[in-house]
C-alpha cells in the first residue's frame, strides 16, 4: 500500500535512516536527502522504497532543485521530516562567526527553505505533515553550546510559528527534542563504560516520529520530548 512520499532530511546511519526505514515499513516511498550521496547511496540500499538524493542545506540555491528532482520521481510530497542539525559546541570565547553562522544555515534557514518547498503539495491535497527533530539545546543553552543552542532554539521557534499559522489549514507541524545521546557506533566509542540503557535507540525514535502523523487532528502534539527512562533531567 502507498500511504505517499515522505522526505527525510539529513539522513545518516542513525536516527535518519530509521526514521526513513520506519515510514519504508508502513508504505511510503521515501526521498533520503544528505550531503554525502556515497553514504547516502549505501543507505538507501538497505531501505526498500527509498531514493537518494544529494542535498546540502547549507547551499540555499539547493532546495529548490532537489525538491524539484523528488516531486518529478516520486509525486507530491505527504510528509517531510527534518533531521539536520549540525553545529558547533563551543563557547563564546572559543566560537568564530563562521561556526555561529553554519550552525543558523543547517537548523534555521534550511529547515525554513524546505518547508517553502513542500508546503504547495501540501496544501493542495489538504493536508500534511511537518516535523522537525530538536536537541536538549533547544530549550537549554549550555555554555560550551553558543552556535549549536541558539540554533536550536531558533529553530524551535520557527517550527513553534509554523504550527500556528499552518493547524488551520490541516498541515500538522511538530517538533520532536531528544534530551539524551543518540546509540550510535561514535558515542559508544567515546562513552564505552555507559550501559545500554543510557542510550536512545534510533529504530525506538523513529517509531515516535511516526506516531505524530498517525493522530487524529482532534488531539495534535506540537512538541513531545523523549529520553532514556534513566535519563536525569
Amino acid at each position: 500500500m502507498n500511504k505517499g512520499v515522505c522526505v527525510v532530511v539529513g539522513v545518516g546511519p542513525g536516527n535518519g535512516a530509521a526514521i526513513a526505514s520506519q515510514f519504508s515499513a508502513n508504505g511510503y516511498q521515501v526521498a533520503l536527502c544528505a550531503r554525502n550521496q556515497q553514504k547516502l547511496n549505501d543507505i538507501a540500499a538497505t531501505i526498500k522504497g527509498s531514493r537518494p538524493f544529494g542535498y546540502d542545506v547549507r547551499d540555499p540555491e539547493a532546495a529548490p532543485k532537489v525538491f524539484a528532482q523528488i516531486q518529478q520521481q516520486l509525486g507530491s510530497i505527504d510528509v517531510l521530516v527534518y533531521n539536520a542539525g549540525a553545529g558547533a559546541f563551543a563557547n563564546i570565547d572559543d566560537a568564530t562567526l563562521a561556526d555561529f553562522q553554519s550552525a543558523w544555515e543547517v537548523n534555521c534557514r534550511g529547515l525554513f527553505l524546505a518547508v517553502k518547498e513542500v508546503l504547495p503539495d501540501m496544501r493542495a491535497a489538504g493536508a500534511g505533515h511537518i516535523i522537525a527533530i530538536g536537541a536538549t539545546a533547544s530549550i537549554k543553552g549550555g555554555a560550551h553550546f553558543v552556535p549549536f543552542a541558539s540554533a536550536k532554539a531558533g529553530q524551535r521557534g520557527l517550527v513553534q510559528s509554523l504550527a500556528r499559522y499552518l493547524w488551520p489549514e490541516n498541515i500538522h507541524v511538530s517538533y520532536v527534542i531528544l534530551d539524551g545521546i543518540v546509540n550510535l557506533p561514535r558515542t559508544r566509542q567515546l562513552m564505552p563504560d555507559k550501559l545500554d540503557e543510557f542510550f536512545m535507540e534510533p529504530s525506538r525514535i523513529a517509531e515516535s516520529v511516526y506516531f505524530l502523523t498517525q493522530q487524529d487532528k482532534q488531539a495534535w502534539t506540537f512538541e513531545l520530548d523523549l529520553r532514556p527512562y534513566a535519563e536525569k533531567w
